[in-house]
């Protein structure tokens, strides 16, 4: 490699944020991920490439909110120190999980009308279910070798 080449490699200041290569990274395994249901489950649709693109985009910002959202109401699962604070923090996080499959369906159907369609619950929960495994199987993929080592994500 030439000498101005690995310089340019090598400069921090040339390299991409973390954080933001892995929302980009998200968003391509969102789209492949998509892009398989539509192909092989007759309910999920999308018109165009282009807009499964818009609406990978569109669901990874849905499940950022609702990631933290779960986490937020399992942290006060965890901080619960009496039974009814521990079944009240538990139907939060039942009413978190379930509901986020309906605030997908109508925040997709919102959005895109009916250029896209995700189906229904079923569908929804197995292609959410999907996304966040898929997501989770190539972010420990692309980890360093020390990372992995370490069962750092």
């Amino acid at each position: 490699m030439e000498p101005h080449v690995a310089a340019a490699v090598e400069d921090p200041a040339d390299q991409v944020e973390p954080h933001v290569a892995a929302a980009i990274v998200d968003v391509f395994v969102y789209v492949v991920v998509l892009n398989l249901f539509v192909e092989y489950l007759p309910k999920v649709i999308s018109e165009t490439f282009t807009l499964s693109l818009l609406t990978a985009v569109l669901l990874k910002g849905v499940l950022e909110i609702v990631v933290a959202a779960k986490n937020w109401v399992k942290a006060r699962f965890r901080a619960a120190s009496t039974p009814t604070g521990k079944v009240v923090a538990a139907v939060m996080l039942w009413a978190v999980l379930f509901g986020s499959k309906f605030l997908v369906l109508e925040v997709v159907a919102l959005v895109f009308g009916d250029r896209v369609s995700l189906g229904g619950f079923f569908s929804v929960t197995a292609l959410i279910l999907a996304l966040l495994l898929s997501r989770a199987a190539v972010r420990r993929l692309l980890r360093r070798p020390y990372q992995r080592a370490q069962g750092q994500v």
